[in-house]
This record gives C-alpha cells, sequence and structure tokens, in this order.
C-alpha cells in the first residue's frame, strides 16, 4: 500500500479525504489522517478500512517527524503559519508535500534543497490560489498559442453564502477561516496596474475604493483589491501587460460597512484590551468612541462615523448586537480583532442547513492582428451541505487530484512549484468538471478597464 499523510482534518478537508479514500482501492493507498484532535481524526476517516487516525501536534518534533518518515506524501491541511516545519522535515526525509497555501518567503526558500532531494514542494493548489491560477493560466496560454498578446487580465473570487441562504442586511456569512476575514487586506498597501499605471490603496481606504461586476444568474457583485496582485505577474507571463488587478468578491454594499470597523479601529490586531473577558459587546463598542457623560453608545457612533439613523449600515450594525449589554466578549487578553471577530461569529456562522457558494471571475484582454479582444470566464460552485461545502470541493479536490498525480509519476516537477505549468493544470481542470466545477466563457467586445462594469 502507498502511503498519504493528511496533517488537519478541518472543514476544508471533507472532499480531500472521500476523493482519496474513494480511489484507495483501486489505488492501493493507506491514508493516514493525523490532527491535534484524535476524535476528529477519526471521523475524517469515515472508518475506511484503509485509512487510520493518529494524534498530531505539529509542535512535538518527534510524533511529527516518525508521521513524515512513515508516509510517501504529506499533505498539510494545517493554518498556513505551520506549514513551514512539515515542509522542512519532508525536504529533509525526501517526502513530496502537498498544500493549499500562498507560498511563504520560509517555503520559498526549500526550493533549492527540495530540488537536490528530487521532490516537489507544491503549494497554491487550493482554489483561491489554486483553481483561479490554473483557470486563467489555461486561457492566457491559448491566447498566446493562437498568437495574441495579452493586454489586460483580472482575477476575482469570492466566498459566499448561497442566495436562498442570503438572509442577513450583510449578504455574508463565514465560509472560510473567520480570522483571515476580519484581518484581510492589512499588511500594506494595496498594489495593481491600470492602463499601464501602478495604483495603490492603503488600508485605510481600501473598503471604500471598489468596483462592480455581474455574473448571469447570480446578480451584482463588488470587488475590492488583493494585497499585490503584481505578485504573479513574472509567473503568468504578463510583464508587458498594461491591467493586472486581483481582488476579492462580496455582494453590493458589504465593503462600504466593513469600513466602519476600519475606521473605528476593530480590526486591529497589534495590542490586548485589559479586563476583555467581562466586556459586553456594548462596552467594546464604546472603546472606540469619545468619552460624553449625556450622549449614549448609539448617538457617539453615528456622529462619529457620520450615519444618519435610516441608513442601511446603520442596521447592519445593530444587526449585529454592537450595542448589546447582555453578550459578553467572554475572551481574555483580547485584541480588538479577536473580539471583533468573536461578534461576527455570533451573526455570521452558517445554519445547519444553510449552503456556502465560491464564485470567480476572469476577465482576458488581447490584441491579435490589429484587433482587441476580450473573453470573460466565470465559475460558481455551491455547496451541498455543512460538510460539503463549496470551500471544501474546490480547496479539496484539486489537492487531492495534485496528491494522487505526484504520487503516479504524472507531475514530475521539483522542487517549490504553484501549479501554472500546463502538464500540472490541463489534467486536474478536466478532472475538476466530472465534479461540476467548471468555466463558462464567452467572447465579449473589449472594453479595457472599466469601473463600472469590469
Amino acid at each position: 500500500m502507498r502511503k498519504i499523510l493528511i496533517i488537519g482534518s478541518g472543514k476544508s478537508t471533507a472532499y480531500l479525504q472521500k476523493y482519496l479514500l474513494d480511489k484507495s482501492e483501486a489505488e492501493k493507498l493507506l491514508i493516514t489522517i493525523g490532527d491535534l484532535n484524535l476524535e476528529s481524526a477519526q471521523k475524517a476517516t469515515q472508518y475506511h478500512k484503509n485509512a487510520r487516525a493518529i494524534c498530531l501536534d505539529v509542535f512535538d518534533n518527534e510524533s511529527r517527524t516518525k508521521a513524515i518518515k512513515d508516509a510517501d506524501i504529506v499533505v498539510s491541511m494545517l493554518p498556513a503559519r505551520f506549514h513551514i516545519q512539515v515542509a522542512k522535515d519532508c525536504v529533509s526525509l525526501g517526502k513530496p508535500m502537498v498544500t493549499a497555501s500562498y507560498v511563504s518567503p520560509e517555503m520559498q526558500a526549500l526550493h533549492d534543497d527540495a530540488v537536490a532531494k528530487n521532490i516537489i514542494l507544491l503549494n497554491e493548489i487550493g482554489v483561491d490560489p489554486g483553481i483561479d491560477h490554473m483557470s486563467a493560466m489555461q486561457v492566457l496560454d491559448r491566447i498566446r498559442d493562437d498568437g495574441g498578446k495579452v493586454i489586460l487580465f483580472e482575477s476575482f473570487t469570492g466566498g459566499l453564502v448561497t442566495p436562498e441562504n442570503d438572509n442577513n442586511l450583510w449578504n455574508y456569512k463565514f465560509t472560510w477561516n473567520p480570522r483571515n476575514v476580519v484581518l484581510a487586506g492589512q499588511g500594506g498597501a494595496a498594489k495593481f496596474l491600470q492602463e499601464g499605471t501602478y495604483k495603490y490603496i492603503p488600508y485605510n481606504r481600501l473598503f471604500r475604493r471598489t468596483e462592480f461586476l455581474d455574473i448571469d444568474g447570480f446578480g451584482r457583485f463588488e470587488v475590492y483589491a488583493n494585497r499585490d496582485s503584481l505578485k504573479y505577474q513574472a509567473a503568468y507571463g504578463l510583464q508587458n501587460v498594461k491591467t493586472l488587478y486581483r481582488g476579492t468578491m462580496r455582494r453590493v454594499g458589504f465593503s462600504r460597512a466593513w469600513n466602519m470597523f476600519v475606521t473605528l479601529g476593530m480590526t486591529d490586531d497589534s495590542y490586548v484590551i485589559d479586563n476583555s473577558q467581562d466586556m459586553s459587546y456594548r462596552d467594546f463598542t464604546n472603546l472606540f468612541l469619545p468619552y460624553s457623560p449625556t450622549d449614549s453608545v448609539e448617538l457617539k457612533l453615528r456622529h462619529q462615523l457620520k450615519i444618519d439613523q435610516d441608513d442601511i449600515v446603520w442596521d447592519k450594525l445593530v444587526e449585529l448586537d454592537l450595542f448589546s449589554t447582555t453578550k459578553k466578549v467572554g475572551l481574555e487578553h483580547a485584541t480588538p480583532a479577536q473580539i471583533l471577530q468573536k461578534i461576527l461569529t455570533d451573526s455570521w456562522s452558517l445554519a445547519k442547513n444553510d449552503k456556502d457558494m465560491i464564485v470567480m471571475y476572469h476577465k482576458f484582454g488581447y490584441e491579435k492582428a490589429g484587433k482587441k479582444h476580450q473573453i470573460d470566464a466565470n465559475m460558481v460552485v455551491l455547496g451541498e451541505d455543512q460538510t460539503y461545502t463549496a470551500m471544501a470541493k474546490t480547496v479539496g479536490l484539486p489537492v487531492a487530484m495534485a496528491t494522487l498525480a505526484i504520487l503516479n509519476g504524472k507531475i514530475t516537477d521539483v522542487g517549490v512549484q504553484i501549479p501554472i505549468s500546463k502538464n500540472i493544470y490541463e489534467p486536474i481542470l478536466n478532472e475538476l468538471q466530472s465534479f461540476g466545477i467548471s468555466f463558462n466563457e464567452k467572447d465579449v467586445p473589449y472594453l479595457g478597464y472599466n469601473p463600472l462594469n469590469i
């Protein structure tokens, strides 16, 4: 039996586990699922005869090294900051590794050592990053192979709730790590190219510089810029492109309301608040407002943010129970961002019967034979239930397919890689279609950069 070690059994792993378990007989696979919570790992095995669960603490050098040494390939589904120690062990022991997370500088530094060991450390093979890379490169390569010159590329992705379960004023619920949502956009200005000009948006303006797009059958969305859209310029072969813009999708109106939290300072994760455990949500909100012996918290907040009482933004804030005197923070030595995450989780967690949705949109502009052309492509994937979510499907399936392809010698690249080569993306995109993950493409008149209709 060929041994696959999956480290982590969180929400995004359901399809990954099912895919490999379903293939385990024909492919002669033994799947080990390691997690700090043994019960969670046992549940993830689905009690399949070709699966076993182990208690695995990634901070315990002995147990981590032993588990990796016993595997033929390792899949790390840990939070991104924990991948590096697993990767170092994989290089030391000569084991290939797959992860859905962004390549960190520490991971990239392992490239030469991985090449020397003739193994691949394949990263960014989830949805975004992952499917976005593969689907974009497929079209970009096709345009170039047909004699076209790419002059514009825009790409946007959103993890949202399906229209039938979209029942709060924010048109949003958590379908992924809530912490990443709260901290989105921090750590530097967003950087991108528009019509040959570098553009920068500092964090304090990020959520007020939004643009709009429409997806057939699903209505209108807004997008805000990702931190560095130019990160993949060289990798995608877009050194001479005039517009390069990557961003995150939300329903229209979300960003304007979210900007209230940014303005107040509630998304700050750099300091802790004294006595946070015993605070009510109202106490927390009041921390960021001026003192007044007469004005209520509600009145002070409206004055501070210049919100009219009949503004929908006000209703959105009220909906989150920000002014509740009975709901408690319950977190010791918490940062503002951690407390905000707790408040939002109360309101934005998926209900038992809720389903999530992944939406992705690409726009390609190119020149050929003296004429300008445009291709619009979009993908919408709907979740099935709380376990088999759209997020788990679009993250887990590419990871699983790549893992098996490496094991079977179909992916032979070595070193630190992302899925931008044809030998990686073509077979995975083709197989994803059999799971209902595909793009709708259409040729449209070339519009160039148009902030009102991207």
